[in-house]
Order: structure tokens, then C-alpha cells, then sequence
């Protein structure tokens, strides 16, 4: 009798102890059965811009539940300058993977080189690989285009750069004027990147980045606008990259207007190959101005490049 009393007593308890936690346990089963596992939010590191477009905005859970919001994660994970980072599909997204596969397609590469336009060059990637399972966990690994030892020695050229041009007074206007002239006036543009990298053959210049405008005097269009992004960074200009199928330059906010600036059709190759062209056609000018020009190489996408629209 007593023994039943006890085990009727140790009933009473156990129940009274799961009603007690049935919210926790609801919760803890709601979770695990549709993938809402928590993401813990590493820290961003000192090149993540935290900036907001049109196109896409910074995350705050990296939880997505719309097309919308899975390009807003991936674009915080880019611009935070993660080596890798794991999130999660919720059930409530049903197309969340296969959004995922889409995004991360190599035959649609531009949906991430659109992600990348707005990063700091710092935090670009050179390559980029997304893992996903039927559970709805995805993991992305980054392989950053510039390397720490890259960075340190850009930084370096920048700063000895900014001493030598930059001068008490300037405006912002000066102060991008006086790198755009340094740039061109100091690289010219590689012709033979392409045909190198159409013959299988490592390209002689690190042309498409900013290491070969500013150490080996060449550059592709590339070359150009990380360059000048990172000038636009060091002023604290809001900007971005504008990509077409076969060109990019930079876009920046001043003076209350998004205006574009070309530093590659500003260098042009002269005809007999012997000149270094230095031109201020492409200087801060508004979009109207550009597409007057009917330059193919600025046929943009303009349902990413709102801001210019």
C-alpha cells in the first residue's frame, strides 16, 4: 500500500512538473521539428559597411522566410567579412533550398557578384561554396579576394598616398579628383589580362585588383573601382559597385545624389598604344549623363542598381 502511494505521489509530481514546463518543452519540440535553430551571431569584422540599399538590407536574425531575405543574408554574411557561417531554412519557408541552390548556381554567378557590389573590396570573395541539407541547414564558406598580408600592404600605400595628395581645406570632391588623376596617371590598362586568361596562363599583373594599379601600374576595370572603392571608404562616402556583363565602375552618395564614376573609361587606350590618356569624362556625372554616351559596357542591371535609376 505504501509503495503505491509513493509511486501515485511520484505521478502527481511528474505531471505537475511537465505542465509546469509545457511551454518550454512546446517550444524546444517546435524548434527541432521545423529548423528554427538558433544562429549565434559572430562578431563582423573592422571592413563590414552595415550599409542598407534598395536592393538589399543587413540582417539582424539570418533567419530567412522570403526570397527578399535569404539575399539579405547572404549579403550580411559577404559584407561581414565571415570565412565561413552557418545558418537556418525554417519549415515555413518551403522554398528556402531550392532559393539557396539558385543563388549559389555557378550558372548564375551574378546574383552573388550583384551581393558583392556592395561590400568593402576587403571583404569580396575570390571564390565561394554553400553546403545545404534536406534538414535546412546551410553553411557558407568564403575565400576572400585579398589576403591579410594584401590587405596591410594597400592600407599602407593608401595612408602614404593620402599624406602626399591630400591636403588641409580639400573637399571631397578634390580629394577623389586627386586619386582618380594619381590612378590613371600611375597604371594603365592591361591588354593582355584577358587573352592571358583566355590562353590558361596566370595573368603577368594583378591587374583585377587593387594591388596592380597601385604597385605594378596595371589595371583592368576591376583594378580600377576596388581602388577607388576603398578611397571612397577611408572618406566614409557611401558607394558601391556598378557590374554589366563586361564592366564595372563605382556609384557613390555626395552631395544629396548617386552619381557614377568611370576611372576606366577615363584612362583610355590611345590609338598608336604609346599615350597614358588621362580624361575627366566619366567624373562624377549623374546617370542620365552616362547612358547619353551609349556605351554598351554601362548597360547595367537596373533592377539591382535602384539608386541610380
Amino acid at each position: 500500500m505504501k509503495n503505491r502511494f509513493m509511486t501515485f505521489i511520484f505521478i502527481i509530481a511528474l505531471v505537475s512538473i511537465t505542465l509546469y514546463k509545457l511551454d518550454d518543452i512546446s517550444n524546444l519540440l517546435a524548434n527541432y521539428f521545423n529548423n528554427t535553430e538558433t544562429t549565434s551571431v559572430e562578431e563582423k569584422n573592422q571592413y563590414a559597411k552595415e550599409e542598407n540599399y534598395e536592393y538589399v538590407q543587413i540582417s539582424d536574425s539570418y533567419t530567412p522566410y522570403n526570397y527578399q531575405e535569404l539575399l539579405n543574408v547572404f549579403y550580411t554574411i559577404l559584407d561581414a567579412g565571415y570565412d565561413t557561417y552557418t545558418f537556418y531554412c525554417p519549415a515555413e519557408y518551403s522554398d528556402c533550398i531550392s532559393d539557396v541552390e539558385n543563388i549559389s548556381d555557378t550558372a548564375n554567378v551574378s546574383i552573388l557578384t550583384n551581393l558583392s557590389s556592395y561590400v568593402s573590396p576587403y571583404n569580396n570573395f575570390s571564390s565561394l561554396k554553400v553546403k545545404y541539407d534536406t534538414a535546412g541547414e546551410v553553411t557558407v564558406d568564403v575565400t576572400h579576394l585579398y589576403s591579410e598580408e594584401d590587405i596591410i600592404k594597400i592600407s599602407n600605400k593608401i595612408d602614404t598616398l593620402w599624406k602626399e595628395l591630400v591636403t588641409q581645406g580639400m573637399s571631397n570632391e578634390d580629394i577623389i579628383y586627386a586619386f582618380h588623376d594619381y590612378i590613371i596617371n600611375n597604371s594603365k590598362y592591361d591588354e593582355n589580362y584577358d587573352k592571358e586568361l583566355a590562353q590558361g596562363i596566370t595573368p603577368t599583373y594583378h591587374s583585377a585588383s587593387a594591388i596592380g594599379p597601385l604597385f605594378e601600374g596595371y589595371a583592368i576595370c576591376s583594378g580600377y573601382t576596388d581602388t577607388m572603392a576603398l578611397v571612397l571608404d577611408k572618406l566614409g562616402i557611401k558607394n558601391f559597385k556598378v557590374t554589366s556583363d563586361t564592366h564595372v565602375w563605382n556609384a557613390l552618395y555626395i552631395n544629396g545624389e548617386w552619381l557614377n564614376l568611370d576611372l576606366t573609361w577615363d584612362d583610355p587606350v590611345s590609338e598608336d598604344r604609346t599615350q597614358n590618356n588621362l580624361l575627366h569624362k566619366f567624373f562624377l556625372i549623374d546617370t542620365n549623363t552616362l547612358e547619353s554616351f551609349q556605351i554598351s559596357d554601362h548597360n547595367y542591371n537596373k533592377s539591382v542598381y535602384l539608386e541610380l535609376n
